[in-house]
């Protein structure tokens, strides 16, 4: 029960029987994204091992397929389909990017349950999808409302990739801006594997800005954190990023990173019991050299526990009668206690400030009865 789930190349050969629970766990193995692709692996394994120890699903043994979520987005769901199609699979999770989730929830959702676990832009209703991560009102505004109170932050620039996830958060972080007494002052759209920041970073700078909003994903982050303190705007203005992980931030390097800020629901210098405990036996499993489990690959750990108490409280894999009993659900992992409104988990947000290769938690944003 402890061996590694194989990789999906051709899926085909996938096959499943009634002793066991496959679920194909879709994460980046390449891309912008791929930085973190490795601890969102190690992390669902890890969850995976956890839940057989424990009895499984349903008696079942949870085996993970491997799906690369780092391609292009109709590629990624012909393949996650073939395998539902198929019967290969019986659950959907992990990380990847809103494009991907988009190409991948109306061909399966309705099929299997699907969890979803990166932070997004919000207003997924499909049937069948469940959210473990953060949106931009949970995450963005509290984190923008502090950093006016706190730095004075008025004027920001929005930097992102050019997609649905970025363009949908900066239209939520015009309003934010102004309920904070501020404004954006400018917007730009990279695509995926950006390496040149050249202009952005001019017209950053004639902006006159505050802060700089970074909705990049990545080694387009990386990149781009380089650059930025290269041109010496870090000494000008501060950044906020709801997508930056330990990870990234070692890409980065701590020279890169002053005065940046990342808003999540989990960190991993929290040091609380459940994250500890964690830790533990992320480590003991993978040893001390291992990729760091920041909040994008822990998701992935949150995403299968989560598949595994949906389908145990249901009693069924039947995408009606999980979602039917959604709302009674509720588990325990990194991120405490946690339960679903409205299909989405709801959980802490933290605010924190890089501090060389790590984060250092400042404040808790918002805890579980505020998110309603």
């Amino acid at each position: 029960m402890n061996r590694p789930p194989p990789r999906l190349h051709t899926p085909e050969w996938v096959t499943a029987d009634d002793s066991t629970l496959n679920v194909a766990l879709v994460y980046p193995m390449q891309g912008p994204a791929g930085i973190f692709g490795p601890t969102c692996g190690a992390c669902a394994r890890l969850a995976a091992e956890e839940v057989n120890k424990a009895g499984g699903v349903l008696g079942r043994e949870l085996r993970l397929i491997e799906v690369d979520g780092g391609a292009e987005p109709r590629r990624v769901a012909e393949d996650v389909e073939a395998l539902v199609a198929s019967g290969a699979v019986q659950g959907v999770t992990g990380w990847h990017i809103s494009s991907v989730r988009q190409a991948v929830a109306p061909r399966v959702a309705h099929r299997v349950p699907y969890v979803y676990t990166a932070l997004y832009e919000g207003g997924e209703r499909t049937e069948g999808v469940f959210m473990t991560s953060e949106t931009p009102s949970w995450q963005l505004l509290p984190a923008m409302r502090l950093l006016a109170e706190s730095r004075g932050v008025r004027r920001w620039f929005v930097v992102g990739n050019n997609y649905v996830w970025p363009r949908h958060t900066a239209r939520a972080a015009r309003g934010y801006a102004r309920e904070c007494r501020g404004r954006v002052c400018g917007e730009a759209y990279l695509p995926l594997g950006t390496e040149d920041f050249e202009d952005v970073l001019r017209r950053i700078e004639r902006a006159d800005a505050d802060g700089v909003l970074m909705l990049l994903v990545g080694s387009d982050a990386v990149r781009f954190n380089r650059a930025f303190a290269a041109s010496g705007l870090d000494r000008r203005c501060l950044r906020l990023s709801t997508l930056m992980d330990e990870n990234m931030l070692i890409g980065s390097g701590p020279e890169a990173t002053l005065d940046l800020y990342s808003t999540a629901g989990f960190f991993a210098s929290l040091a609380d019991q459940n994250t500890l405990d964690f830790h533990g036996q992320y480590a003991g499993r993978f040893g001390l050299e291992a990729p760091t489990p920041g909040s994008l690959g822990e998701s992935c750990y949150e995403g299968v526990l989560l598949l595994a108490a949906l389908v145990e409280r249901a009693r069924a894999l039947d995408v009606t009668a999980i979602g039917a009993a959604a709302d009674t659900v509720s588990y325990e992992g990194p991120r405490g206690l946690l339960s679903l409104d409205g299909r989405h988990v709801r959980q802490r947000i933290y605010l924190a400030q890089a501090d060389g290769y790590d984060f250092n938690v400042l404040a808790q944003l918002r805890a579980p009865h505020d998110l309603r």
